[in-house]
């Protein structure tokens, strides 16, 4: 049987559910929680999320299926948040361990299979630029899943929407450090954010958004007088996290004030940092979308060593000396209220191999300190 995971409203879906006939659906009822960034499906329960909300089994599901059949609203480039959420939540389909294949690092399989994925986008007129970004994401989604574009189809539906058009904001407002990680105590996305903020010496806040939960209003009074915000956002499934894109769906809908100056600190845990550049290319769509000025970031790879490196050695020494010479850039522009090139960094002389090398042992040290069996680690469910 096919899986087949769409983001359609009831309606919407049983006017063509009969094309597609003994699938197995994933649809939104409403449940399903993010992806806590935990790392549990790979070092507690190998291959199966720790939230219980109906969705903790995609992993599983994704394999015992002939083929995933995905459709979803395009969004900035990729998919909706819904959609986007449930491949979140599908990372316990590969392993935590690295390889190189095609030159790039990605995840070992879990299962000895080249998974068949099926993408339908819908959406107003969409141009060869969009269509282009989106063949771009899947490709990049399924290089790490593992699998292969089967087909992608795109739906045009309904008249193309007009951009908002703003008036130019305040130049003097404050800075907002916005980070959507779940992980935002501990996190790498936090930790980054906190150390931009040292070299920004104008009026700044780091925000995390999942301490506002539903509460938008309040979230939007705090960026209401801000002039620039900075997303400092790890990558999850070569986007934006699922949180992410929902704020700025809703966002979109519901912002009515002047532009604002957007930035990007991304941060993600393969080594080659140009992995990160669909994740710029989806905050630029939604710039242009928000008419905001995208302004331009640093992306940010190998992450958990960097993050974890901070804590025990100087930030301009080291392998995060690159890093440091990126932030101290990004800072500088964000003061000035300017653009910037996109910059990626990878450690500073600290090879990729070390890295994959270091990186694989510490999940198995990790598996075995949780009480779980090294052959355990790659079960397949």
């Amino acid at each position: 049987m096919k899986l087949l995971i769409h983001d359609l409203s009831r309606e919407e879906w049983d006017k063509i559910s009969h094309r597609y006939p003994d699938v197995n659906v994933i649809a939104d009822d409403n449940t399903i929680r993010p992806c806590n960034g935990c790392f549990s499906c790979w070092n507690r329960t190998p291959g199966e999320c720790v939230i219980k909300d109906g969705y903790e089994n995609m992993g599983k599901l994704i394999h015992h299926s002939e083929e995933v059949i995905v459709i979803s609203r395009y969004t900035y480039g990729g998919f909706s948040s819904f959609v986007k959420n449930v491949f979140d939540r599908c990372l316990g389909y590969v392993l935590p361990q690295f390889e190189v294949v095609n030159s790039e690092t990605h995840h070992k399989k879990r299962y000895d299979e080249d998974k068949a994925f099926t993408f339908v986008f819908y959406g107003p007129m969409l141009s060869d630029e969009d269509k282009d970004a989106a063949r771009t994401y899947v490709q990049a989604v399924c290089a790490n899943f593992r699998g292969h574009v089967e087909e992608l189809i795109f739906e045009d539906i309904g008249s193309r929407e007009e951009k908002a058009k703003r008036e130019k904001g305040n130049k003097e407002g404050k800075i907002v450090l916005l980070n959507p990680s779940m992980r935002y105590v501990n996190g790498n996305s936090q930790r980054l954010a906190l150390k931009l903020k040292e070299y920004l010496n104008k009026d700044c806040q780091v925000i995390a958004l999942q301490k506002y939960g539903k509460d938008k209003e309040g979230l939007y009074r705090e960026l209401a007088d801000a002039s620039s915000i900075v997303l400092c956002t790890p990558l999850y499934v070569d986007g934006l996290p699922s949180q992410m894109i929902r704020f700025m769906e809703e966002y979109e809908k519901g912002y009515k004030g002047p532009s604002k100056k957007i930035y990007v600190l991304a941060n993600m845990g393969l080594y080659e940092s140009s992995q990160l550049k669909n994740l710029f290319s989806a905050v630029r769509r939604w710039c242009e979308k928000m008419d905001f000025e995208y302004c331009g970031g640093m992306g940010v790879s190998a992450g958990e060593l960097i993050g974890t490196l901070m804590e025990h050695i100087p930030f301009p020494v080291g392998p995060g000396k690159k890093m440091a010479a990126g932030m101290r850039i990004l800072a500088q522009f964000v003061e000035k209220g300017e653009k910037m090139e996109d910059i990626y960094r990878e450690p500073y002389m600290f090879p990729r191999s070390l890295y994959i090398l270091i990186a694989n042992k510490n999940w198995d040290r990790t598996a075995v300190k949780n009480g779980i069996r090294k052959e355990d680690l790659y079960r397949q469910l």
